[in-house]
């Protein structure tokens, strides 16, 4: 019987009999874990559960993937290199580089579920630094300002207002206030994922030999609790030194009262993991390493999928939080992030994203050499159109337009 039939027995029964299957709770209590309150019998926390590989992975992607991407700040079409723009994409304040600032803001968003970071303005009201805070010391309030509900953060030594702190949530409770953190929240799927990593190394611990009842004729209950403590350590020398067999006297029997990780499907239960910590997410599997039912086709697809799905709601919630608080609701300012970034490390498709933007009149030259990093040429300027690919001003030689 395999794991998933053993989770669906809602009834507890014998576990000394081995035809008998037991439920989880039983299952978990006989491979030594302790229950503290989820449904594995697993302590869940931060640290816990990003010892889980593809927590671990879905994390630092998501998050290094955010930090890594171009933020730029524009005054409507036109992007601005003064004040906020001219550091915004390098160094939050003098001892904090923009990536590490945002890998930091999302990493606590993926798993505690907030990240908060305090705005620095001058006397001019202009944003000057940002200082990320720790969120497990925030307390948030509600109060009014101006006839609405606002917020009130509360550390252990100040008081801030709503437009001092960014806030980004992975999701708030009914009053606002109050968030939701993946991890906590999926408690139980993470404590399997635990729990199953936890009994499979158990298992290579004991050399595979899953718990067993010894039966035989014993005078009394000392003698059978040597007799148990013999076999186990006999159990152990044998694993060590990697020989299959084991003697017992006449009249005793070893019977094994566990499954064996393939009894348990013990790969099929780590793979059903991964797909639910990747639903959590809302990222493909591919994404944390898992190649299963990955081809060619598919897996640019979920590529795909991750840009317009999952990063796109991160993106737009990051942005539209910097700049009603850097900005305010009616300044025509405002915060993008680059989402061509992705494809610094993809040459070819980059160049030829480039290639199609010159040909076809929607870059001038030397915007993708800037892009690129190169100095502008001269007449780089003008737009191209296919064809001759000449400036556009040249193109049907006097009918270029009006005098």
């Amino acid at each position: 019987m395999g794991v998933f039939d053993v989770f669906k027995k809602a009834e507890a029964r014998s576990i000394e009999n081995p035809s008998v299957p037991v439920s989880s709770e039983n299952f978990f209590q006989l491979m030594g874990f302790s229950t503290y309150g989820t449904t594995a019998g697993i302590t869940v926390n931060i640290e816990a559960a990003l010892g889980v590989p593809a927590v671990w992975s879905a994390v630092n992607f998501i998050s290094g993937t955010l930090a890594g991407l171009p933020l730029e700040v524009y005054q409507g079409n036109e992007k601005v290199t003064t004040g906020v723009g001219s550091w915004l994409d390098r160094a939050v304040n003098p001892s904090l580089s923009s990536y590490d600032w945002r890998k930091y803001s999302f990493e606590q968003v993926l798993t505690g579920g907030r990240s908060a970071t305090l705005i620095i303005k001058n006397g001019n009201g202009e944003t000057t630094d940002l200082v990320p805070l720790d969120p497990a010391d925030i307390t948030v309030a509600e109060t009014l300002e101006n006839g609405y509900p606002s917020k009130v953060y509360r550390t252990k030594s100040a008081i801030y207002q709503a437009n001092e702190i960014l806030d980004l949530t992975f999701m708030v409770k009914n009053n606002q206030l109050d968030i939701r953190g993946p991890i906590v929240t999926n408690k139980d799927i993470i404590g399997l994922a635990i729990a199953s990593s936890r009994y499979g190394s158990k298992a290579f611990q004991s050399g595979g030999i899953p718990p067993a009842v010894l039966q035989g004729p014993f005078n009394s209950g000392a003698s059978a609790s040597r007799a148990s403590e013999d076999v186990a350590n006999a159990t152990a020398k044998l694993a060590q030194e990697g020989r299959p067999i084991m003697a017992l006297p006449l009249g005793h029997e070893l019977k094994s009262i566990g499954f064996s990780p393939d009894q348990m499907q013990l790969l099929d239960l780590q793979q059903f993991c991964i797909e639910q910590i990747a639903r959590i997410y809302s990222l493909p599997p591919v994404f944390l390493q898992d190649l299963s039912k990955g081809t060619y086709s598919n897996v640019e697809q979920q590529d795909l999928h991750f840009v317009k799905h999952t990063l796109r709601r991160w993106i737009e919630q990051f942005e539209q939080e910097m700049n009603l608080k850097l900005f305010g609701r009616t300044s025509d300012l405002n915060v993008r992030f680059n989402v061509d970034g992705l494809l610094r490390g993809d040459l070819k498709t980059r160049m030829e994203a480039h290639s199609q933007a010159i040909m076809n009149g929607v870059k001038t030259p030397n915007e993708v050499r800037k892009s690129e990093g190169l100095e502008p040429l001269p007449g780089g300027d003008d737009l191209m159109i296919q064809g001759a690919t000449v400036p556009i001003t040249m193109q049907g030689g006097s009918s270029a337009g009006p005098e």
